[in-house]
């Protein structure tokens, strides 16, 4: 055997390249989130010290690296994701995503990131193999450098745990403020933060699974105000990953909404932020009175669809995505009708244009008062994977890879997603102006999009910091003619409050129920676009946290 070799397979290459690679997150992290000098110093010595000592604990170094497979596994998981958005540590939004997104979906994206892959396979896991192939040979390292390296991290921890109790006092936490830099050690150590995270996601997902329970007795006092002989459908399409910024009602240059532009009685509404960039925190917020700055009550009240049940609607809620045991999931089935139309299919058989035959199903079965809400596929990522062959209009639209270099590709691909939207929305308008009676459609996106779109180079969305590309959406509400004859008022209000602004995840319940004529205990209506004194205030954000917090902390207007 070479000496190169020798040294290759010996335990104390195996201690000092595990605590190298160990420590690659630290110092990309202290990069990547411009953290002060002290702060970057305390990130890296404070962990590697602690990683020093864990591995000192024994001589028989590959199974301490097998111990230790759990922060093995996050540095690789985070390298990936700062490969894909630059920036960021894994926040509890991705674990729970990691819980939540459907195979296919993970599938599609995994796909699409090899070089990271790659990246990640030559870092982590040679050590891994390493280390197995020194356990099973009972190979040991001497306890003299063991206990000199013991001794001079249990020395460097003690200094860099003092070092670190300073920062709090140098960056105190305070009003949170663009660009201002406030330590938390929960917040910038990794893995610290990681681990803290990953508890705040089982909490989370522990209330997730409780929810029916604690709802099961919850009541709206929902009561319609509407004639109780006046026939009316009402239907709510929540999109999925689709920007305003493409869609030619917004003033796009592209003729993405070539339907749609022709609907006289279609309002569009400008400035719209949603106060998520993920599906599992916008979703539920759209189907309920939660907002970002009042979140808590997701936890204790049902949804929209029970409150529109309660006051004497037929509810359907009909999804193009697959059941996780979500929020979603919950809130959907307080409908009297549900289906997950992937749920057991081949999922590639499927486009958002097959939940139409189910509300013409509901439709023809003439229920005097009727609530559809529709959930979406839309414009997620493999965007080519939205639309059949046929129907693309902007071509070329692959390769699909998750490249800068592909930019003009996969924005064709995404615009041909929008033009798909324009098509459904644009026959469930054709259905509901059919019925001759009173009806009104709206539809938002659970959050936008990132597709290279500046230097920054970010991509996709549920990233740790929300974009001005990630949280724009559009709003759209349709009425017919019927409803404008009964409800001028309210289709007034709408009008006149179309470019005030818009937090979608805050106005959509309240509006909903405002154009249903339902009243209801948690019905805000200073939020809801009906009300003739509605203005925008504060724009909020959901963060990783589960707190409200000003967009304007990001820089978002």
């Amino acid at each position: 055997m070479s000496d190169k070799l020798r040294f290759t397979l010996s335990p104390r290459f195996l201690f000092i390249y595990t605590i190298v690679v160990l420590l690659v997150p630290n110092v990309t992290l202290s990069i990547t989130e411009g953290m002060p000098l002290a702060a970057a110093i305390a990130n890296v010595l404070l962990p590697g010290s602690l990683y020093i000592l864990l591995m000192s604990l024994s001589g028989n170094t590959g199974r301490q690296v097998w111990i230790l497979f759990p922060l093995v596994f996050f540095a690789a998981f985070q390298m990936v994701l700062i490969y894909l958005y630059g920036s960021g540590v894994i926040s509890v939004g991705m674990f729970l995503n990691v819980v939540t997104t459907n195979p296919d979906e993970a599938i599609e994206l995994l796909d699409n990131l090899w070089p990271a892959l790659v990246i990640v396979f030559v870092l982590y896991i040679p050590p891994l193999v390493v280390a197995a192939m020194q356990w099973a040979h009972h190979t040991r390292l001497d306890a003299a450098p063991r206990h000199r390296w013991r001794r001079a991290a249990l020395y460097v921890l003690a200094a860099s745990a003092v070092f670190t109790a300073t920062l709090y006092i140098a960056y105190p936490k305070g009003e949170e403020k663009q660009g201002r830099f406030e330590y938390r050690v929960e917040d910038d150590m990794y893995p610290i933060n990681v681990f803290y995270n990953l508890g705040l996601a089982v909490h989370e997902s522990y209330q997730s699974a409780h929810y029916r329970q604690r709802v099961a007795h919850f009541k709206f006092g929902a009561v319609a105000t509407h004639p109780a002989d006046s026939a009316e459908v009402y239907v709510l399409v929540v999109g999925e990953t689709a920007r305003s910024r493409n869609f030619q009602l917004y003033g796009y240059d592209r003729p993405t909404n070539p339907l749609l532009s022709r609907e006289k009685n279609l309002i569009v509404f400008t400035g719209v932020r949603s106060q998520s960039n993920t599906t599992h925190r916008s979703v539920p917020m759209l189907l309920t009175a939660a907002t970002a700055d009042d979140h808590d009550r997701l936890y204790h009240e049902k949804g929209i669809l029970a409150a529109f049940g309660e006051a004497g609607f037929h509810t359907a809620f009909f999804s193009n995505q697959l059941p996780n045991h979500s929020y979603i999931d919950f809130l959907g089935e307080e409908a009297h009708d549900v289906l997950f139309i992937k749920k057991g299919k081949k999922a590639s058989a499927f486009y958002d244009v097959e939940l139409l035959p189910y509300v013409k199903r509901e439709l023809v079965q003439g229920h005097r008062k009727l609530f559809v809400v529709l959930h979406m596929y839309g414009s997620h990522f493999s965007y080519r994977d939205r639309y059949a062959r046929a129907r693309a209009v902007f071509l070329p639209d692959g390769p699909a890879e998750a490249e800068a270099n592909n930019r003009p590709r996969l924005i064709n691909a995404y615009d041909n997603t929008i033009v798909e939207t324009d098509y459904i929305l644009a026959r469930l308008i054709d259905m509901l102006r059919s019925e001759h009676c009173a009806a009104a459609l709206l539809y938002t996106s659970d959050h936008g999009e990132n597709i290279f779109d500046d230097k920054r180079e970010l991509f996709l969305h549920a990233g740790p910091k929300p974009s001005e590309y990630d949280t724009d959406v559009p709003l759209l509400i349709w009425t017919s003619a019927a409803y404008d004859r009964q409800h001028p008022a309210i289709t007034g209000n709408l009008r006149r409050n179309r470019h005030k602004g818009v937090e979608s995840n805050a106005s959509v319940f309240p509006t909903m129920l405002s154009i249903a004529g339902i009243k209801a205990g948690a019905r805000v209506d200073s939020l809801s676009l009906t009300n003739p004194a509605y203005h925008l205030g504060v724009r909020y954000y959901l963060n990783d946290h589960n707190h409200g917090v000003p967009l304007s902390a990001w820089g978002i207007k």
